[in-house]
């Protein structure tokens, strides 16, 4: 059975919208792309090179899939360390208007996204990588379907956009597995599911 993890881009205040560029997605009127470009380093560099080193899989929402499959399929270097790995290897992407993709090695996940993912996970072995695909990933959160989390926290506010734990997100207990800061500032922190949260007060 695999394991489910999601790599996401986050702001202080949990946005993750289009981190990318301006025109990534500005649904909502949003038009603060691209908060990610200043803090790119070395540090960086290296942690998603480690993630991309290690997937069996690819797990994308339909809004990231087309981003991906726009600008990867054209870096053909199979020695890069993101474009090898996203070009060769397998791809789903969940989606209820997708008939087929483009991108070689894509597979549409059809019918209920946490139930076709349930299923995908019994039948991949090793690592299945989700990249962005925040409202996918808010939907597998909520049925405990992502099992490790890649949480890169960027040291800027937003005020508005689109947030990966809002409000109604299932309580949810993670624990911390490692923990770094790159030289620009951004904290990575790595979680493993860890069932509900416990409660309890403070002095007793």
């Amino acid at each position: 059975m695999a394991t489910l993890s999601l790599t996401q881009f986050l702001t202080l205040d949990g946005v993750y919208q289009a981190p990318g560029g301006p025109e990534e997605d500005p649904s909502g009127g949003f038009d603060q792309g691209g908060w990610v470009a200043p803090y790119l380093d070395e540090d960086f560099g290296r942690f998603v090179n480690e993630v991309f080193a290690r997937p069996a899989a690819f797990l994308l929402g339909r809004r990231t899939y087309d981003i991906f499959a726009s600008y990867w399929p054209h870096q053909t270097d199979p020695d890069d360390p993101v474009a090898g790995p996203l070009n060769a290897l397998p791809k789903y992407v969940v989606s209820t208007t997708l008939t087929s993709g483009d991108w070689p090695t894509t597979t549409v996940l059809r019918g209920d996204p946490a139930d076709a993912v349930a299923a995908l996970k019994q039948r991949v072995d090793g690592e299945i990588q989700m990249h962005g695909s925040g409202g996918l990933a808010q939907t597998l959160l909520a049925h405990d379907l992502i099992d490790r989390l890649n949480l890169l926290v960027f040291p800027v506010v937003l005020g508005s956009g689109r947030r990966l734990f809002r409000e109604g997100a299932t309580p949810s207990a993670f624990r911390l597995l490692d923990a770094r800061t790159t030289a620009a500032g951004v904290g990575i922190h790595t979680y493993e599911l860890a069932g509900r949260p416990r409660f309890g007060t403070v002095g007793e």
